[in-house]
């Protein structure tokens, strides 16, 4: 599951830097996307790259093919450009804000059982204690006896965080929340007649390029592409990886039955593939193509295969099963292609972005640029296709490619069929607040 990356330069500007500092910078041109200040930000984005030890050279000459998606690089000797006293300031993009709270905002909040969350509590400080800012509070945690109730932790998070309500960028505090969960498919460990829909593992030819190396602006964003000569161009798509030619042959995790469920395992990020022998394997998200994920429901509304209220994963799939030699056409309108990898078998969960195992109905996937991912959120939002009343504290330990926005989480049923029928059919509104630890500091975004 990952994230869309904003794209700050135009191609033009891009291709007047050449060689090893356009390496990273390069692959925006992947985007095609410009902005008014797109010179200046390329110019600020260049000298941070020499800064950083990179040796570059501004050229007018044709160094680069933007218009075909990526410059070109060479290893010539380059002159290094010039420090200037200070770098331009890009104001970040507003994504939304967290804004302080009181607990008797946060609706049912002394009518949840926080004893269901504390377990992924204490997964999410595992990761957590290596911050400053937690390591108070998780250390503090770990003193709570194993038998504590409900009015012990309740008091817990009362002393020692303060929640933030999540407002988004136009001042709205209510959000879309939607539900995932841990499939079950059936498939082999070689290909058969029957298994024969592939699982990639992440294949070699994947370049990933932290941009925050060389823009720290762009931290914990990443674009994606692969080498074609001396030129980054941009990893193939849904399509030119599933097509006949078979680009990733040999780099097969598993073979699996039913290509609809393939295709939403993808979405969902991790699941179990059900052998013959009685046998299972665990597989997680590895890494991705790159490409921006799109939603198939938008597709087949906006082409007139399906209403709204038959877009739920469960609508999709019988279309998808009674459309059959339209479906491949409409699967491949989500560019975006998932790598896997097998998860060890003793897992109490899939593995989440935050590196631990999501708990069923207590771990949500948000967008980390505005929730700080490991944080407890307090949900307020209903049940799948009903009015009543869904309020709990949950653990933010996830992400994903279309979990994009301040008030917007996709909310972790479990494992197995009953979880599927929550998650596929869960489009619900609710509000969000974020529980900080009270020296966390500035908490807006």
């Amino acid at each position: 599951m990952t994230e869309s990356i904003p794209q700050f330069f135009t191609c033009t500007s891009l291709c007047r830097f050449g060689n090893r500092a356009a390496f990273a910078m390069g692959l925006l041109c992947l985007g095609g996307v410009s902005m008014t200040s797109a010179n200046e930000r390329a110019t600020n984005a260049l000298v941070q790259a020499q800064a950083a030890g990179m040796r570059v050279k501004p050229s007018d000459s044709a160094d680069c093919s933007c218009g075909q998606g990526a410059p070109t690089f060479s290893d010539k000797p380059q002159f290094v450009v010039p420090i200037p006293p200070s770098a331009p300031n890009v104001v970040p993009e507003s994504r939304g804000a967290l804004v302080v709270s009181t607990w008797s905002a946060l609706p049912g909040w002394n009518r949840d059982n926080p004893l269901d969350a504390w377990q992924g509590f204490l997964k999410s400080c595992t990761q957590l204690r290596s911050q400053i800012v937690w390591q108070s509070v998780c250390s503090l945690a770990l003193t709570i006896p194993a038998n504590a109730g409900n009015s012990t932790l309740t008091k817990f998070f009362e002393e020692n965080f303060v929640p933030y309500q999540v407002f988004n960028p136009d001042g709205s505090n209510n959000g879309m929340i939607t539900g995932y969960y841990e499939p079950l498919l059936t498939g082999s460990r070689t290909q058969t007649p029957r298994y024969r829909y592939p699982l990639y593992k992440v294949p070699e030819d994947l370049i990933v390029v932290e941009l925050g190396d060389v823009y720290p602006e762009l931290k914990n964003k990443r674009l994606r592409g692969r080498l074609e000569g001396n030129r980054i161009v941009p990893y193939p798509d849904r399509g030119g990886i599933e097509n006949p030619n078979q680009p990733l042959k040999n780099k097969e995790l598993v073979w699996v039955e039913d290509p609809i469920e393939s295709f939403f395992l993808h979405i969902q990020g991790s699941g179990r593939v059900q052998f013959e022998d009685g046998t299972s394997m665990r597989v997680g998200y590895a890494d991705q193509n790159g490409h921006p994920f799109r939603s198939l429901g938008r597709l087949l509304i906006d082409k007139g295969e399906l209403t709204l209220a038959q877009t739920s994963m469960q609508g999709i799939k019988i279309w998808a099963r009674a459309n059959p030699y339209k479906v491949t056409e409409f699967l491949n309108g989500n560019p975006s292609y998932v790598f896997f990898k097998e998860l060890p078998s003793d897992l109490t969960g899939p593995i989440g972005t935050l590196g631990v195992p999501l708990t069923a109905e207590r771990s949500i996937a948000v967008d980390s640029r505005v929730i700080p991912l490991g944080s407890p959120v307090y949900l307020a939002t209903t049940y799948p296709s009903s009015k009543k009343p869904l309020n709990r504290l949950m653990l933010a330990q996830d992400t994903g490619g279309a979990i994009n926005g301040a008030v917007r989480a996709d909310f972790f049923w479990g494992f197995g069929d009953a979880a599927g029928k929550q998650a596929g059919t869960m489009k619900q509104s609710g509000q969000m607040w974020v529980l900080l630890p009270k020296d966390y500091g500035i908490a807006t975004n």
